[in-house]
């Protein structure tokens, strides 16, 4: 019975070690954002250290909470009073951070992981060939463009069943009111992590209000 006991023991040990392992063996990020509130973030280091609290309420914003676990693979389109009046399921860049051996080095699988940061709109295209990825047919591939990186990373449409070079792809329902929408200079958050749930809060909210209204009327 002892010798079951640690058997048992030396494989959750074992299991815990992978899982452990496994849980740590992601890219490191320049910077790393946790969402406070709909409208305030905490931003820190590469080794989540250093803290300053960023609130952009009073302006209009972009939430990207990538495609990746533990995210919300959305977009959120935050107004200047921190209502989130449009939300969407998004695609981001492909590998999701997760280290593999490559030539003795551990390297980002997919190596197209979109950064975090809180980063402006550069500038607005409604019609976009992407010049480092350029399509074979020669269709362009990065309509509706709101780019935010000087290296080209851009919500656009694109398949959002499909990862990507790093741009956020966004659905044809969904892109066409946020480009619109869009101004040069507002600011864009990637981020890893949950935001939905100040969605929930504000729909919470929204139906209290509703039971409210009929209570007294």
């Amino acid at each position: 019975m002892i010798d079951l006991k640690k058997t048992v023991l030396g494989i959750l040990v074992m299991l815990f070690a992978v899982s452990t392992a496994e849980a740590t063996e992601y890219r490191k990020h320049r910077v790393n954002i946790k969402a406070l509130s709909a409208t305030k973030f905490e931003l820190t280091d590469v080794n989540f250290k250093n803290p300053k609290i960023v609130d952009l309420k009073g302006k209009d914003f972009f939430v990207v909470s990538v495609r990746e676990p533990g995210s919300d693979g959305r977009v959120y389109a935050v107004d200047k009073d921190g209502t989130i009046w449009w939300n969407g399921r998004i695609s981001s860049g492909a590998g999701g951070g997760r280290l593999v051996e490559k030539g003795g080095k551990s390297v980002p699988r997919g190596g197209h992981e979109t950064n975090n940061d809180l980063f402006h709109v550069l500038v607005k295209r409604r019609f976009h060939m992407s010049k480092t990825h350029p399509s074979a047919n020669g269709v362009n591939n990065m309509d509706f463009e709101i780019q935010f990186t000087p290296d080209g990373q851009a919500l656009h449409l694109g398949n959002i069943a499909a990862m990507s070079h790093g741009c956020i792809h966004v659905g044809r329902q969904d892109i066409a009111p946020l480009f619109k929408w869009a101004k040069v200079g507002m600011p864009v958050v990637i981020m890893r992590g949950h935001y939905s749930q100040f969605l929930n809060q504000e729909l919470n909210s929204f139906q209290n209000d509703i039971k409210a209204y009929d209570r007294s009327h």
